[in-house]
């Protein structure tokens, strides 16, 4: 079994955050693993936050200050992604991305992780969402009536909670994405396809996601969608 290299990229949503990295570290994770947080200029207070929970936690938890590395603003998405591609390659391992508004079950990583071994061309193998209580929900209203599945899908798989295998990280070079972009799933989960492997959505390993916890403002595309699109296309926000 390959190793796991587990990231989140996280900007501000302190508590939320360390909800996740708590899930994440108290999984049933067989599997040699590596947990890193990317810091993505979040405030002073909360980078104090992070870095005295992360030195609390032991050795396979690392806090990655992006500060430190970039001057460019956030999102710095683009970076996470080329510089966890460049690790994960280096120590042949799996990457696992876990955003900072989503809640793992105790099995859902290594479920995900043995998922993608049996399939040999497997190239993403994502969680379904649900919200708290139970139901499917954004970005996967697609897969309603799918629960309790695995299978292949045609549209793209959201980072929410996903794995990409070695073998994907190895045959697409992420320094090949558009910089002007924000996100990346669609196209890495295009990308995939073209070049011959599958991706598959796992409806029977649901994972809590509370969109946007990890970026408030988005909150704004159902309780006020004018100011929404005006602050997105304005600031140039959330390029897909």
């Amino acid at each position: 079994m390959k190793p796991l290299h587990i990231i989140t990229p996280v900007k501000d949503s302190i508590d939320s955050t360390i909800e996740t990295a708590e899930a994440i570290l108290s999984s049933d994770i067989r599997t040699e693993f590596h947990y890193t947080i990317y810091n993505d200029f979040s405030t002073p207070d909360n980078t104090a936050t992070l870095e005295k929970f992360v030195a609390s936690k032991g050795d396979n938890i690392s806090l990655v200050n992006l500060s430190e590395i970039t001057t460019h603003p956030s999102p710095n998405y683009l970076l996470v992604l080329q510089m966890s591609q460049q690790r994960a390659i280096e120590a042949e391992a799996d990457l696992l991305i876990v955003e900072s508004d989503v809640v793992v079950r105790p099995d859902t990583l290594q479920a995900l992780a043995d998922g993608a071994a049996e399939r040999p061309d497997c190239g993403i193998a994502a969680a379904v969402t649900v919200d708290d209580n139970g139901a499917i929900n954004y970005p996967y209203e697609y897969a309603r009536g799918h629960e309790g599945e695995c299978y292949e899908v045609k549209k793209h798989c959201s980072f929410c909670c996903s794995l990409l295998t070695l073998n994907l990280l190895k045959a697409y070079d992420f320094h090949t994405l558009n910089p002007e972009k924000h996100w990346f799933d669609v196209t890495i989960s295009q990308q995939a396809r073209a070049k011959g492997f599958a991706n598959y959505l796992f409806a029977n390993l649901p994972v809590i996601h509370r969109p946007h916890a990890s970026r408030p403002w988005k909150q704004l595309k159902y309780t006020n969608p004018l100011k929404y699109y005006w602050i997105k296309f304005t600031k140039g926000f959330d390029k897909i």
